[in-house]
């Protein structure tokens, strides 16, 4: 199975050293992926360098990063959470913009692609922050010009609601296991939160499977498939499943870091 790469949260103030530290690995490697920009961002989580700390201004880089063959996707508008809904993509019970009025995410996602645009950005390909979006995020997208999305599960592009959708890896294991089967995924870089060890684990990764990693760009020729209901059902049941486990499993280490901390606390 053929890989590629998508980076989310790009901003003028993330962490320049973690981005160009995994820009270099992409290059080394020959990759070129696809990088979620957020137009306004106003997650104060986001907020970890200084704009200046960027290697030129932020949106010739931007400029620059395309002449190199990379792809810029639409990461939201201001990747701030409105709501706890789900959407149709369960991976998450936050959302930007799933759960809104298709007044309020028309009004938004508006703004989002006039800010793109106005620095010399045009994109029809869109990335929902926490992969969550619904039926009327489908609709404002589609009244805007969009006609891409990266997000669902599968091993090649689908279409859905009059959008192409280019699916994500359920388990990254999983897919580093399937050497021989054939079809497309693509695996979701936050370089923003990455440690030495995932740098690390990374660098091997790409080097172990160097003869299946694609750029972007390649996995855009690929021809969508059209699903049947069935396979939809089932996407979202493997969402819902993997948010269950995902969710145990963080309740499970705050337990365990609670224990620890008692009995630290009786010695």
């Amino acid at each position: 199975m053929k890989i590629s790469i998508r980076m989310d949260d790009v901003t003028p103030d993330m962490d320049w050293a973690k981005f160009m530290r995994f820009k270099g690995l992409c290059d080394l490697y020959q990759v070129q992926p696809l990088i979620g920009v957020v137009p306004s961002c106003q997650d104060k989580m986001l907020h970890i360098d200084a704009p200046k700390t960027a290697p030129v201004a932020f949106w010739d880089y931007l400029k620059t990063l395309e002449d190199e063959g990379w792809t810029i996707a639409q990461h939201g508008v201001t990747h701030v959470y409105h709501t706890k809904k789900m959407g149709c993509f369960p991976l998450n019970r936050l959302s930007e913009f799933a759960g809104r009025s298709y007044k309020q995410q028309y009004a938004s996602l508006k703004e989002g692609k006039k800010i793109l645009a106005a620095h010399g950005i045009d994109t029809d390909f869109f990335m929902a922050p926490a992969h969550s979006f619904d039926r009327n995020t489908i609709k404002a997208l589609k009244k805007l010009g969009f006609r891409r999305m990266t997000d669902g599960f599968g091993d090649r592009p689908y279409l859905r609601w009059g959008m192409t959708f280019y699916p994500i890896a359920f388990r990254q294991g999983s897919v580093l296991k399937k050497k021989d089967k054939q079809g497309y995924t693509t695996f979701v870089v936050h370089a923003n939160t990455m440690s030495d060890k995932d740098f690390e684990r990374y660098e091997q990764l790409f080097a172990d499977c160097r003869d299946r990693l694609v750029s972007y760009r390649e996995l855009l020729r690929v021809e969508p498939e059209r699903r049947s209901v069935f396979g939809h059902w089932r996407e979202y049941g493997l969402a819902l499943a993997k948010f269950v486990l995902v969710s145990l499993k963080k309740q499970g280490g705050k337990r365990l870091k609670k224990l620890k901390e008692e009995k630290g606390k009786q010695i």
